[in-house]
């Protein structure tokens, strides 16, 4: 039987639950104005979005983290050759799963490269880089971590090559990139950002080695994490560097504290991965001391993050197709470009919340269930699902 890490699928399963919230306002809500909009924005709606921003950040950690404990049980060529093959695979399942269930489009004129590419790519830099000592890779990470946002005071990418890769290694927010016969592809997250966490997380994976003090790595934990949140604290302050977005004071005292966390995701400044990666620190050294009902209804989840994360957003779309059959409206798109949305359908955000909880209700068993069947089994197909 595999064994696993209860912590870190504690905290996976967490941050899944919360994805989940987000997910379903992508498909169920009414559409409008961005959730992080100051000017526009309620407080209950950009906590909604905000609290999401812990998702990517801590997946894309976690999966390097994992990398590291997968290649205690291969030999270095193994895991190389293994993180070629699941960072292809996931950027596949961007590519044919996740551009469908978004853009509803079988003729897929758009492909969407998201969270799964970002991963995906960052194994594939890994293995790249896997022969090299941990203090090398771990050097890379930081360096891109913390100089990343330097381009903010550059001009803007070119339309020339060296334009075209800077922006899909560095600096893609959103970026539509055309593929011709009337194809795009929409590139959500940049590679190098978003990898770096990905190889800090690797880094970090020898704390949880066969053997590793338990002591040591707890009291790492905490003093990376409450670094990086004394890091986000002091550069927001100083509001010059570390983010592109500085902040400023709005309407009301509420909406000022509002603007202070409103860090950029996409790309992921410095200051957005302090906010999010400090505070999960935290928790994956406290959480090794949880456990109770709660803890065990989170793990579920984090025993089988792909198959949670490909299972969710059907369920969803899915959710939406019956939704909209049901109130009687056609099947028209309202012109979103990246979340296919039937024209004049959506819920208030109080509906949303009660899908939410529905879709985490209804995901527990077969969660439950494929986990089982992971521990139990040795199948070659299971280190990708």
């Amino acid at each position: 039987m595999k064994q696993r890490i209860h912590s870190i699928d504690i905290i996976r399963g967490l941050i899944m639950v919360i994805m989940t919230l987000d997910h379903s306002r992508d498909f169920l809500n009414y559409p409008g104005p961005s959730p992080l909009n100051m000017q526009t924005t309620t407080v209950i709606l950009f906590f909604t979005r905000w609290i999401t921003h812990y998702c990517a950040p801590t997946f894309v950690f976690l999966s390097g983290v994992s990398a590291f404990l997968a290649g205690q049980r291969r030999t270095k060529q193994e895991l190389r050759r293994f993180l070629l093959t699941r960072g292809a695979w996931l950027i596949l399942s961007d590519v044919l799963i996740i551009s469908f269930l978004f853009s509803f489009d079988l003729q897929y004129h758009l492909l969407v490269l998201e969270v799964l590419w970002a991963i995906g790519f960052g194994m594939i830099i890994l293995a790249l880089l896997i022969g090299a000592p941990r203090a090398v890779i771990g050097a890379i990470a930081l360096l891109i971590l913390f100089g990343h946002n330097a381009l903010d005071y550059l001009p803007p990418a070119g339309n020339g090559a060296g334009g075209t890769l800077r922006t899909i290694f560095l600096s893609a927010a959103g970026s539509v990139m055309p593929l011709g016969a009337g194809r795009s592809v929409a590139e959500l997250y940049s590679v190098l950002p978003w990898a770096c966490l990905l190889l800090l997380g690797y880094v970090f994976g020898k704390l949880y080695q066969t053997g590793a003090d338990a002591g040591r790595r707890h009291k790492v934990l905490l003093v990376s994490g409450f670094s990086f949140i004394g890091l986000f604290i002091l550069l927001r302050f100083i509001n010059h560097y570390g983010d592109p977005a500085p902040w400023s004071v709005q309407r009301n005292a509420a909406h000022t504290l509002l603007s202070f966390l409103n860090t950029t995701k996409q790309v992921p400044s410095l200051l957005f991965v302090s906010m999010t990666l400090g505070p999960v620190m935290l928790l994956l050294a406290w959480g090794e001391k949880f456990n109770n009902r709660l803890t065990a209804f989170f793990e579920v989840y984090g025993n089988v993050p792909y198959f949670y994360f490909i299972g969710h957003l059907c369920l969803l779309r899915l959710m939406n197709v019956l939704l909209i059959a049901l109130k009687g409206l056609p099947f028209k798109s309202d012109g979103n470009p990246f979340v296919w949305q039937a024209l004049g359908f959506g819920f208030p955000l109080w509906a949303v919340y009660l899908f939410w909880l529905f879709v985490v209700a209804a995901m527990y068993f077969p969660c439950k269930w494929y986990g089982t069947y992971k521990r139990t089994h040795q199948r070659w197909w299971l280190s990708y699902v």
